[in-house]
């Protein structure tokens, strides 16, 4: 399962900025949850290019960032320099084996990350190491895609991403006895006519799941959005992000 992943994210690494630009809304949405950024400790899980976590350490956090992918954080760590960033590969379901205990004020699971863990016992897993990294008080902020949504109106497709080089196409394939849904995905890059098409699990992870998890792991306080300006969470919108307290 992570060969496959990992296949999807190489496949792609060139173009991932392009993309998925930085989103503006994501730095305000930890800086409205953290406030004041300087000196905070921050870990950025699925870190990817770096955009998020450069961005946050120009503010003043102390960030590291992690993913697993090593082409991805080759350009992170090459073009992302700053003296409180630090990048390197480790796997979200290590946190406590990677860090210490009560390390970080907030860790951040933005960009579908977390479905990437394709049962609900490695969510769970992924939580509880969170708790365990982070200081008493400190903030998990997850974003992911509404599920709740895309799976009860069986949305088969996210809009197309059409820039200068590239034409990103992604669409879901449903199974009725699995919770795991197929990420079909087709990079057109179009300087030289060629498309790169990729298949990837993911866990169909919904809201009502997701709460009872975070409660499991003993996490408080948990508010969901429908989006990082933090609007209220319901109906037909395809982020899903949330906050909570450790």
């Amino acid at each position: 399962m992570h060969d496959t992943q990992n296949t999807f994210y190489t496949s792609i690494s060139k173009y991932y900025s392009e993309i998925f630009p930085f989103n503006p809304m994501q730095l305000k949405f930890v800086q409205n949850k953290l406030g004041e950024l300087h000196g905070k400790q921050i870990l950025d899980i699925g870190c990817a290019t770096g955009e998020l976590a450069f961005q946050l350490a120009s503010g003043g956090a102390e960030v590291t960032g992690i993913d697993l992918n090593e082409d991805l954080l080759e350009q992170a760590i090459g073009n992302k320099k700053h003296e409180k960033l630090t990048f390197q590969q480790g796997n979200m379901l290590e946190l406590a084996q990677d860090f210490s205990p009560q390390q970080f004020d907030a860790v951040l699971c933005f960009g579908n990350t977390l479905v990437h863990l394709n049962s609900e016992e490695l969510v769970l897993q992924m939580l509880e190491g969170a708790k365990t990294v982070l200081k008493p008080g400190g903030q998990l902020l997850i974003q992911q895609l509404n599920y709740d949504y895309i799976c009860s109106e069986s949305v088969e497709a996210l809009p197309v991403i059409d820039t200068e080089n590239i034409r990103f196409v992604r669409r879901y394939n449903f199974a009725d006895d699995s919770e795991l849904v197929g990420f079909q995905t087709d990079l057109e890059i179009k300087a030289i006519n060629r498309i790169v098409s990729n298949e990837t699990p993911l866990l169909a992870l919904k809201s009502k799941t997701l709460k009872t998890l975070l409660k499991k792991a003993g996490f408080r306080n948990i508010q969901f959005y429908a989006n990082f300006k933090q609007d209220a969470k319901g109906g037909k919108h395809l982020p899903l992000v949330l906050s909570c307290e450790k």
